[in-house]
């Protein structure tokens, strides 16, 4: 019995012995398990930061992109270095003109092909519109940047002006091309914001550009403004028609006139209207003439169209409520400058980005 009982004993302290010892044993390999899995979780933190970064940042405008070309050179598509505008003798000779794409008063517009590059070939439609087809060259030359599509090439003596084409077209398509169910990642609060502070930058370029300030003359309705800008393949926004910029220069006292007929309705600012009543027939000679917060006015009215109505852009208008209510001031000269209205766009823009950010975070 004692035997027994002791080499139960023995037993027993040898078995939990073997167990002491198997949870030690289990402890030491399960140590580099845990450590892989919190590595792993803390790199799935880290690549999803990362993701919340990129996605808040415009696929179309890198901080870090290729460098302009200088004035009087270009480059589209896949090409690596600057080229000389194209002349008249290049555009005759090496462009082909494949389909027309669209016509307004002053051009029509042909997809055509350059060198393996899809490019959009412009020509005068009327004789009477020399002066506006030029002016708009010349505008496109001088006002070459980030802001504005590609002049590639032009030729006066033809009328004609070559450019970088964009698949989407104009502004207008941004509901059809979002829609598609291949974009549809990109139909969301976040990029519809940055779509529209790129459109105040366009307008404050415009307003502070190297020919001075400069006003969007030919937006007298929304589908007009939308007209002339293009979205490009990477979900950016680029001034297209220039035909219409005139100058504002308030040191001189010169202000400018959007045409010579009466203008209507409300998302013209109120001093492009007659001011004198139904009783005395228009007269453009008794118009006032206006300045460059006529483009203050209509920034509501396209914001409101590139925001859409995706989940979150009521949120986003709720926060830009006060400096569109500046932007409708009857008073042109209590608008906002551009640049002010940037600057509060990008604050928008950058606190709901933080906001978003923090509250993923403390979901993980």
């Amino acid at each position: 019995m004692e035997t027994q009982l002791g080499e139960g004993r023995n037993s027993c302290r040898t078995d939990m012995g073997q167990q002491h010892g198997n949870r030690k044993g289990l402890t030491h390999r399960e140590v580099p398990r845990v450590v892989g899995l919190l590595l792993a979780m803390a790199l799935m933190n880290m690549l999803l930061y990362l993701c919340l970064d990129q996605f808040f940042i415009s696929p179309g405008r890198s901080t870090e992109g290729p460098e302009r070309c200088p004035h009087g050179h270009f480059r589209i598509g896949r090409m690596k270095n600057c080229s000389r505008w194209l002349s008249c003798e290049e555009l005759r000779t090496e462009v082909r003109q494949l389909k027309r794409i669209g016509e307004g008063a002053v051009k029509r517009v042909f997809l055509s092909e350059w060198n393996e590059h899809k490019v959009a070939l412009s020509r005068l439609t009327r004789l009477e519109m020399k002066d506006d087809f030029l002016h708009g060259l010349q505008m496109l030359k001088s006002l070459q940047s980030e802001h504005v599509v590609t002049l590639v090439g032009y030729c006066e003596e033809d009328s004609t002006i070559l450019t970088e084409y964009h698949p989407f077209g104009s502004l207008s398509n941004l509901e059809e091309t979002l829609n598609l169910s291949k974009y549809r990642d990109m139909n969301t609060w976040q990029h519809r914001l940055q779509l529209a502070v790129e459109y105040v930058g366009v307008i404050n370029y415009l307003h502070r550009s190297p020919l001075g300030t400069r006003v969007m003359c030919d937006s007298n309705d929304l589908p007009k403004t939308l007209s002339q800008y293009l979205l490009t393949s990477n979900f950016s926004i680029v001034a297209n028609d220039l035909d219409a910029l005139p100058q504002v220069d308030h040191g001189s006292r010169v202000l400018v006139k959007c045409g010579h007929r009466e203008l209507h309705g409300e998302f013209v600012a109120p001093e492009q209207l007659w001011p004198y009543g139904e009783d005395i027939p228009f007269r453009d000679d008794l118009m006032p003439s206006y300045d460059e917060k006529i483009d203050i006015w209509k920034i509501p009215d396209v914001s409101g169209f590139l925001l859409g109505h995706v989940e979150g852009s009521d949120m986003v208008r709720f926060h830009l409520f006060d400096i569109h209510k500046a932007c409708k001031s009857r008073v042109p000269a209590e608008r906002p400058t551009a640049q002010h209205v940037l600057d509060a766009y990008q604050r928008v823009l950058h606190s709901l980005r933080d906001a978003v950010m923090s509250q993923t975070k403390e979901m993980l």
